[in-house]
C-alpha cells in the first residue's frame, strides 16, 4: 500500500504522494487511474513530491488526463504547507518544470507563492503564429472575444466576458484548449471585471476540464486585467471555489490563498492498472 494525502486549494483537488524517500514512477496511465473519481482517489491533478538538488523539493504534476504539466499554483500552496509543517522555517522553495517557486506561510493560515514573471512573447506562450498577445480577438462558438495570451510557466488564454457566471465554459473551454493557435493546448480563463479590485473568473483547465479554481489561471487573469488597465496592482479573484489574492507590479506575481488537507489514506496502486 502507498500512502497519500488528499488536498485542495479552493476545491481544485489533488492526490499528493511524498516520494522524497521512496521513489514513485508516475506515468500517464497510472495518473489517469489515480485521478478517476469512480475507481481511483479522484482529483484534478496528481502531485508527486520528489527530491531536488536545487530546492527543498521537486513538484511533479500530472493532470487528470495523464498529461504532465509545468506548474500549478494551488498545488504549490499545498506542497508548501506540507514542507513547512513541523518546522520553524518561514519559507520553502519548490522546483517545478517551469522553474522554482518561493513559498511562505501568510496570515490567517494562508500560504503565499511567488509565481514568477509572466511571459507575453507569442512564441513563449506558446502560440502557433505571431499575435499581439496583450490584446487580440479570438473567435469561438461563433463569437469574438477580447483575449490576452500569456505564460505563467504554462499557457493561458484569458477571455474577457460580460458575465463570467453565464459564460459557456463547458462548451467553449475544450474548443479553445485545442485551438490550432495553441500548439501545447491552453488553459482558458473566462473573466469579468467587477471593479478595479475585484474580478470574477471561471476556468477550463488544460487536461482537467472545469475546476473550481486554478492558481496559475488566477495569476494570468490578474495580469491580463492589470495590463489592460482594468484593475489595480492588488486584486481579489473570485473563483467557483473561493477567493485568491493577487499582486503584480511588473515582476513576479504574488498569489495568496488557502491550502487544505482533506484526509490521509493508503492505496494499492498495482490494483488500479
Amino acid at each position: 500500500m502507498t500512502p497519500f494525502l488528499k488536498m485542495h486549494g479552493l476545491g481544485n483537488d489533488f492526490a499528493v504522494f511524498d516520494a522524497r524517500k521512496q521513489a514513485l514512477v508516475l506515468d500517464a496511465a497510472l495518473a489517469r487511474a489515480i485521478a478517476g473519481r469512480h475507481r481511483g482517489i479522484g482529483c484534478d491533478q496528481v502531485i508527486v513530491i520528489e527530491p531536488s538538488d536545487d530546492a527543498d523539493a521537486f513538484m511533479r504534476i500530472r493532470n487528470a488526463d495523464g498529461s504532465e504539466v509545468e506548474t500549478c499554483g494551488n498545488a504549490a500552496r499545498c506542497v508548501a504547507r506540507l514542507l513547512l509543517a513541523g518546522t520553524e522555517r518561514p519559507t520553502v522553495r519548490i522546483e517545478t518544470l517551469a522553474g522554482t517557486l518561493d513559498c511562505r506561510a501568510a496570515e490567517n493560515g494562508l500560504f503565499a507563492v511567488e509565481m514568477g514573471k509572466p511571459e507575453f512573447q507569442w512564441d513563449k506562450v506558446p502560440l502557433a503564429r505571431p499575435v499581439e498577445t496583450g490584446n487580440f480577438s479570438l473567435k469561438a462558438g461563433g463569437q469574438d472575444f477580447p483575449a490576452t495570451a500569456l505564460s505563467m510557466g504554462n499557457p493561458h488564454c484569458v477571455l474577457f466576458v460580460d458575465d463570467a457566471e453565464a459564460a459557456a465554459v463547458a462548451a467553449l473551454g475544450p474548443q479553445i484548449e485545442n485551438d490550432p493557435l495553441f500548439p501545447a493546448r491552453t488553459n482558458v480563463e473566462f473573466v469579468s471585471v467587477r471593479d478595479r479590485g475585484h474580478i470574477r473568473m471561471r476556468v477550463w483547465e488544460r487536461g482537467a476540464g472545469i475546476t473550481q479554481a486554478c492558481g496559475s489561471g488566477a495569476c494570468a487573469a490578474a495580469v491580463a486585467a492589470i495590463r489592460r488597465g482594468l484593475a489595480d496592482a492588488a486584486v481579489e479573484i473570485a473563483l467557483d471555489g473561493g477567493v485568491l489574492q493577487l499582486e503584480w507590479h511588473g515582476g513576479s506575481v504574488l498569489m495568496t490563498g488557502p491550502a487544505t488537507l482533506a484526509y490521509c489514506g493508503d492505496i494499492d496502486l498495482k490494483a488500479l492498472v
